[in-house]
């Protein structure tokens, strides 16, 4: 998959893959692209009392309850490793309101405080380029022949969608 960059900040983009929607559910699996293209993703091994469990999610990212329960790293693993790699960083997803609120189950549950900031891409984005956003994810999304719905490969094609947009202009 092409990760070309623009001339212009190519931000950090970050994605959270969840047991479902609503008040019960938790983040299990985790995914980012820095700005050069580098992408880190894990999975998140639940907290004992994190037992909601959607079948509509599972069959959307395709992540089983038994694969995050086998391969997950512990809660406390996953938030020291988040913070180490994005200290100090704005950090953009584009499901703010639930990546915010997932991520925040997962350091509370670290008992963490999360050492990088995030903020919704659409912040990012002009009118024009907003009009043209899912126009072009869809592009992308053929041209980079990107099918997992997961974490890291959700970040990298939100990054190359913004990377594309901003080479429209």
């Amino acid at each position: 998959m092409r990760t070309d960059t623009s001339s212009q900040h190519t931000p950090t983009i970050l994605d959270v893959e969840a047991s479902g929607f609503g008040r019960n559910s938790y983040p299990i699996e985790v995914g980012f692209v820095l700005p050069d293209g580098q992408g880190y993703c894990t999975l998140i091994r639940p907290e004992q009392h994190w037992t909601h469990w959607d079948a509509q999610a599972e069959a959307t990212h395709h992540i089983s309850r038994s694969l995050i329960l086998e391969r997950g790293l512990p809660v406390p693993e996953v938030a020291r490793k988040i913070n180490q790699q994005l200290a100090g960083k704005t950090v953009y997803s584009d499901g703010w309101a639930n990546d915010y609120s997932w991520l925040g189950a997962l350091f509370d549950a670290a008992d963490m405080t999360p050492a990088f900031k995030l903020e919704n891409l659409r912040a990012l984005l002009d009118e024009q380029q907003a009009d043209q956003w899912h126009t072009v994810k869809a592009q992308v999304t053929s041209e980079n022949g990107i099918q997992r719905h997961r974490a890291s490969a959700d970040a990298r094609l939100l990054q190359l969608t913004l990377i594309r947009l901003r080479t429209l202009v």
